[in-house]
């Protein structure tokens, strides 16, 4: 939360048919947006809601000069970033995302060291393993969106880190190994990436 995002006048993710959260203690925006377009979010505690999209995948909020409500929109509009597809290299999604996906390929990053070389090559080799091989991990962990699954990956990829680090004296483990590595990192403290 509270994520510095440099959006510039990119608007990929208001256009991108996208549900958006908001929790009950965003009272600013929850006073700025119509009721009727809100509704309870499945599986979490009342008063979270989600606010849909309109017929052409923008966010109902969304005005052809921007956003009618910016200095007032939910936290999830203010942190997402999708930096994170570009550097986990998973895909941003269908069709409908095609705004974003636009923006995703302008991106380029620097890693002026070699643990920041290598902290990136652990962010891809993570999402890799658990696109190759979603079938080892225990059913749900590895999300089906591609937001969840590439925030999972950078929220892990210390785990890949660190084998990584220990390969270069010798061969990566096996598969079972870094899965169980990764699923124990996934059920300890969520760190805030």
């Amino acid at each position: 939360m509270g994520a510095d995002v440099p959006c510039g006048t990119c608007s990929g993710c208001c256009r991108a048919s996208f549900f958006i959260h908001i929790g009950p203690s965003e009272t600013e925006a929850l006073a700025r947006i119509p009721q009727a377009l809100l509704f309870p979010a499945p599986g979490l505690p009342e008063g979270h809601v989600l606010m849909g999209y309109d017929e052409k995948g923008n966010c109902p909020m969304w005005r052809d000069e921007g956003c009618s409500i910016y200095a007032h929109r939910p936290q999830t509009c203010r942190d997402f970033d999708c930096r994170i597809f570009t550097a986990t290299g998973i895909a941003v999604g269908g069709p409908a995302q095609a705004p974003i996906a636009e923006r995703v390929a302008q991106w380029r990053f620097t890693y002026p060291t070699q643990e920041n070389h290598a902290e990136r090559e652990a962010v891809l080799a993570t999402a890799m393993f658990m696109e190759a091989h979603g079938d080892l991990f225990p059913e749900g962990m590895v999300p089906v969106n591609p937001t969840q699954r590439a925030l999972l990956a950078l929220e892990l990829h210390r785990v890949m880190y660190d084998f990584q680090l220990e390969a270069d004296a010798g061969p990566m483990p096996a598969d079972d190994v870094i899965r169980d590595a990764l699923v124990v990192a996934a059920q300890g403290p969520r760190s805030a990436t």
